[in-house]
């Protein structure tokens, strides 16, 4: 049951995004430059998190 409802889930989410692209892609590109952005901006964190245990936690 909950494979189907997953499936659903999944089917949904892509139908919507296409429907996004194809009725507004500018709106579209926008959604995935701030998708983009916060990825960035979470390895960045990551990176700075690492190298700070590297210098010792100071």
């Amino acid at each position: 049951m909950a494979v189907n409802a997953k499936k659903v889930a999944v089917y949904g989410l892509v139908v919507f995004v296409a429907y996004v692209i194809i009725t507004d892609p500018e709106k579209a590109a926008d959604y995935v430059q701030i998708a983009f952005e916060g990825i960035s901006d979470a390895a960045k964190s990551i990176g700075d998190f690492f190298t700070w245990l590297a210098d010792g936690a100071k």
